[in-house]
């Protein structure tokens, strides 16, 4: 358990208290009890595919396309529930299979052709979302299957089904990173790629699997936002990637990789949607939620270099130069 809860939590655990008490104490309506249940339902989506982003940054990759997969699953979905007629279950199991695959694409161009992520997945961000406007000639296909709604609005002794999830997943994720051989090639593959490659690593292969996780919770997070919608659309998804993106930098991952926890990435989802609820309830436009957005990134980055730097400097003052005899 030492290894989950570690130090990495402490910083992200810190700005979160300090935004929540922030906005708590300028908007009277944040604690209300249905604006709250509005916000636990909101972070669900973005901190799900925030564990995948969160796995490709440990890596030193990045994955842009989230957003636009998200919107061309719900369509894969939409195909085949209201064009197809097969079973929900069936169908979601199959679009799961979608997500593994668009994710193990991205991989194998990043990891095999040699293709930075940042390109390959800049390019799916497009690819995926031109796919998604050639369904349905662009327009979105509504109400599904009436089973779909209850999985993102239903309850289990009161409490919504999100919240299970959650559990499910950042536990899974965070045994899978802390405790497994995967888990610790994926840091090792961060920190020092050729060292990893020396130390027997296969350093593609566990590149591409990492972009095959971060497709599956894609998957999940567009199953969700179809559920919450009972619909699939091209317009889904818009900047979601960048959430997901900022909810790991937040949480401490750092774009350099080698550093992360699944864990605090999850502080971090809950610390950007909160800060886009206060957005929403003070009437901010959207473009301005997006400006801050994009602030949010930046300063987390900046700590992350700032950190960086510090810690090199550390390194240095207490390293001794290697004397010849």
């Amino acid at each position: 358990m030492k290894r989950i809860f570690d130090a990495q939590l402490l910083g992200p655990l810190f700005a979160l208290i300090t935004v929540v008490l922030l906005v708590a104490l300028t908007t009277d309506r944040f604690l209300n009890p249905g604006n709250l249940s509005n916000l636990a339902l909101q972070v669900s989506i973005v901190a799900l595919i925030a564990i995948g982003a969160t796995v490709v940054i440990i890596t030193a990759g990045i994955d842009l396309s989230s957003g636009s997969m998200v919107a061309l699953l719900t369509l894969i979905l939409a195909e085949f529930l209201k064009f197809l007629g097969l079973p929900l279950p069936i169908a979601i199991v199959m679009v799961l299979g979608c997500g593994v695959a668009f994710g193990l694409l991205n991989g194998v161009l990043s990891a095999y052709l040699r293709i930075p992520s940042f390109i390959t997945t800049l390019a799916g961000l497009i690819a995926f979302r031109g796919l998604a406007l050639m369904f349905n000639n662009g327009s979105p296909v509504f109400s599904l299957d009436p089973n779909l709604e209850p999985l993102f609005y239903g309850s289990f002794l009161g409490i919504p089904l999100p919240f299970y999830y959650l559990v499910f997943f950042f536990g899974l994720a965070a045994i899978l990173m802390n405790y497994s051989k995967l888990g610790r090639e994926i840091y090792a593959i961060g920190g020092n790629p050729s060292a990893a490659a020396l130390s027997g690593i296969n350093v593609k292969r566990v590149q591409t699997y990492a972009f095959a996780i971060a497709g599956f919770m894609t998957a999940v997070g567009a199953i969700l936002m179809a559920a919450r919608l009972n619909s699939g659309s091209p317009n889904y998804g818009q900047t979601l990637e960048l959430q997901a993106i900022a909810a790991a930098v937040v949480g401490g991952a750092s774009l350099a990789g080698g550093r992360g926890n699944v864990l605090a990435t999850l502080i971090g989802a809950l610390t950007i949607v909160v800060v886009q609820n206060a957005l929403n309830l003070n009437a901010v436009p959207t473009s301005v939620q997006n400006i801050v957005l994009g602030v949010i990134i930046l300063a987390a980055v900046g700590v992350d270099m700032w950190r960086n730097e510090l810690s090199s400097r550390i390194r240095c003052l207490f390293s001794f130069p290697q004397v010849n005899q």
